[in-house]
């Protein structure tokens, strides 16, 4: 692993942490799964994302989204995205108050997803520790908020082996800060060669430590998002999806646009439940709307009610495993 053997590295990054004070032993403790087992085949959340022009227009707040989750969609999990309350997350009154509206509404806080803290796999050193200490107010609110894990991205720079060092690296250090809190780290398919499926499996292998997983998104497989229109910079969704999945702590289902049937145009949702289920996930599946042509309720009420036909669909092809 990069010229050092996994002790070697292993024990400077545990030198590290000690020196912060992230002294906990429980990196060597499994995580729980995601969600308990329940007799659906999976079960429905919804991302915060899909509500992002709501919320940035000022119609809607923070606070506001787990109510609306349950009481216009129906829905008892959230996912958190960081930018919704980022000047609020050290106000340890304002995350005890959101986690009072969850537990008035029955609502389950899941995850925060978490942008703009810096790159994990920042080449300079000293700021890919400054970006996992960034980190760590996230961990903090979403242990109170009674949440698996944060999102987050395995940003870097370099070749495609240089990359992989470095984002293991910082994943490492920050997933030990995880593991003390009970919280996990998980990353998304999010640009760059993270969108490549062989290379973040890769990541997960050298990471290799147990409060470290994905959150495979099904329409995140953009490679240059400058390129967009280039099919080449597309990396294959099955393919990414299947490859993530081992290492999954959450399922984020895209979606875009709807046809008369009310099939997700980009993405058969069909094939790619069918490889979520058979890699033997059965826990949350997050809606993140990003579409234009629907609103965003109905973009999300047409993605839920999607997702609830292909769970009825597959009910019976997977009622034995």
């Amino acid at each position: 692993m990069s010229g050092r053997s996994a002790v070697t590295r292993r024990t400077a990054l545990a030198a590290g942490l000690a020196a912060l004070g992230a002294c906990s032993m429980k990196k060597t403790i499994s995580p729980p799964p995601a969600s308990p087992p329940r007799k659906e085949l999976f079960r429905i959340s919804l991302a915060e994302w899909s509500l992002h022009r709501a919320l940035r227009s000022g119609r809607m707040t923070n606070l506001d989204f787990p109510i609306e989750a349950r009481n216009r969609f129906g829905l008892d999990a959230v996912e958190y995205v960081n930018v919704f309350f980022k000047d609020e997350v050290r106000d340890a009154a304002y995350v005890r108050t959101l986690r009072r509206v969850c537990d008035e509404h029955g609502v389950k806080s899941l995850l925060i997803m978490c942008d703009g803290e810096g790159a994990l796999g920042d080449p300079d050193e000293g700021r890919r520790q400054r970006a996992v200490e960034n980190h760590f107010k996230w961990l903090d609110a979403a242990a109170v908020l009674g949440c698996h894990s944060i999102r987050v991205n395995a940003q870097s720079e370099g070749t495609w082996e240089e990359q992989a060092a470095r984002a293991s690296d910082g994943l490492f250090r920050l997933a030990e800060a995880g593991a003390s809190r009970g919280i996990s780290v998980i990353v998304e398919n999010h640009g760059g060669l993270s969108s490549n499926g062989r290379w973040l499996r890769e990541v997960m292998e050298r990471t290799a430590h147990p409060w470290c997983g994905t959150l495979p998104d099904f329409g995140n497989f953009c490679m240059d998002w400058s390129r967009a229109h280039d099919p080449t910079v597309w990396y294959d969704r099955y393919l990414g999806v299947e490859e993530l999945m081992p290492f999954a702590r959450g399922v984020s289902a895209k979606s875009h646009d709807f046809n008369d049937a009310g099939e997700e145009t980009s993405t058969d949702y069909d094939r790619m439940m069918r490889i979520v289920l058979e890699s033997g996930y059965r826990g949350y599946v997050g809606i993140e709307y990003e579409g234009n042509r629907l609103s965003e309720h109905e973009g999300i009420a047409a993605t839920k009610r999607l997702l609830e036909h292909v769970r009825l669909r597959l009910r019976e092809e997977f009622s034995d495993s």
